[in-house]
């Protein structure tokens, strides 16, 4: 079981250009893509978060229940469901603004344990930002690191959520130790500073950067750092792209049973190579199509070695 922690919520997306183009609802969140591309992907995989019992909050857990997820770990409450308003480029990047006061998700609590058989917990975007919920998730991360749980982060900044910059980044050097897989963006590694050489020696085995449309890179304890291009692609949005990368990174992992520090340490270079290619071929059917929509595995040619 892969466990993923953190914030489920609706996109807004404009459907056409200017501040009143019209919104068509969809359902969205770093974690909530990134728990559908795995279960669309084929591995057995768990929800942990707390969702509204509105009408957008059952529809968000209708959406994981179709990608095979299970919900069993889902917390709800009565108060409204996060929104997040999306404007898109003329490039297809998204960026967003947020309505996160008083809503569900911020009041998530540490659950007493994990769900039983879980070999890996996924954490990172707002989740991690908005209290009182984010002290419970970095309980949640810190304490399933100390049970020997694989552990992977993705920070996904949203620095229009982050009030005090300096004390989010030394915050999430403060997750390190407790983190197995680092992934994040060059967008959000220029924003948090510091080398993925700084952040290995701080805990991770591995740190992968995405480059968008140029591909991603991954930086291993040894000292080793191994790249694949982008896969072309006639791109319609960015929205869930890297999420997306998260999910068939971690369903590639547990493919290879190679779910621990160790055997992070022990791929090679041709591990690497079919790993992050299968991730940016996942990428690439996402930004192929409007919003968050990963693709299945029926979609995908599995790397030779799995």
């Amino acid at each position: 079981m892969i466990v993923v922690a953190g914030e489920a919520l609706i996109d807004l997306v404009p459907q056409g250009t200017g501040a009143l183009a019209p919104l068509k609802p969809a359902l969205g969140g770093g974690p909530y893509n990134a728990a559908v591309a795995l279960g669309r992907l084929g591995s057995p995989t768990a929800f942990c978060s707390r969702t509204s019992s509105d009408a957008f909050g059952e529809a968000l857990l209708d959406g994981l229940r179709r990608a095979g997820v299970d919900v069993s770990a889902v917390q709800r409450g009565t108060e409204p469901t996060t929104l997040a308003v999306a404007t898109v480029d003329e490039n297809g990047s998204a960026a967003y603004s947020f309505y996160v006061d008083g809503t569900a998700d911020r009041l998530f609590t540490a659950p007493a344990g994990l769900p039983q058989g879980t070999r890996a917990v996924s954490f990172g975007t707002c989740s991690l930002v908005l209290e009182p919920g984010a002290s419970a998730y970095e309980e949640l991360m810190r304490s399933a690191a100390a049970q020997g749980v694989f552990t992977t982060l993705d920070p996904n900044i949203r620095a229009v959520l982050i009030p005090d910059p300096d004390a989010y980044r030394a915050r999430f050097k403060s997750w390190l130790p407790a983190v197995s897989l680092l992934k994040l963006s060059v967008e959000d590694a220029e924003w948090l500073g510091g080398t993925p050489r700084e952040w290995l020696a701080s805990g991770p085995a591995a740190v992968v950067i995405t480059h968008g449309g140029d591909g991603l890179t991954v930086f291993t304890r040894d000292g080793a750092e191994h790249s694949v291009p982008g896969v072309p692609v006639a791109v319609v949005d960015t929205i869930g792209a890297g999420d997306t990368v998260n999910a068939a990174l971690l369903h590639g992992l547990a493919a290879r049973d190679a779910l621990s520090p160790a055997a992070l340490d022990a791929l090679d270079a041709d591990g690497w190579t079919e790993l992050l290619g299968f991730a940016a071929r996942a990428a690439a059917i996402t930004c192929s199509r409007a919003g968050a929509e990963p693709p299945y595995a029926s979609e995908l040619s599995e790397p030779t070695g799995l």
